[in-house]
């Protein structure tokens, strides 16, 4: 038993992980499997607090993708609306305009009538 002993030692003093690990259970002893809870619980929160910065993020993008929906829609409703009355104005203009023929031909029957008189 004292040469399995000593056969262990060796091989756990040629092994640097493993003397990396007797120092910290040297260190730490009891108190490891307790800093271990705690690394777990910090990671548990962590991951917590991705995943619900994640939705925020998504959900962020949904309410601006939306609004971006409506702002163009509300746009292209306006525009639509300003060419309308655009076309409407133009129409407009073009009955109260009297063309230069028909002017001309106006002031000649308005020149002629003044000539009679």
């Amino acid at each position: 038993m004292a040469k399995e002993n000593k056969a262990i030692e060796e091989k756990v003093s040629d092994d640097p992980s493993s003397k990396i690990e007797a120092i910290k259970n040297l260190i730490f002893g009891e108190n490891i499997a307790a800093y271990n809870s705690e690394f777990e619980k910090v990671k548990k929160d962590i991951s917590s607090k991705k995943k619900e910065l994640e939705d925020f993020i998504e959900d962020t993008r949904k309410e601006l993708n939306q609004a971006i929906d409506n702002l163009s829609t509300d746009i292209n409703i306006r525009i639509t609306e300003l060419e309308d009355n655009l076309a409407d104005k133009v129409d407009m203009l073009d009955t109260k305009k009297v063309d230069k023929k028909t002017l001309g031909d106006l002031l000649i029957n308005l020149g002629e009538k003044i000539n009679q008189k």
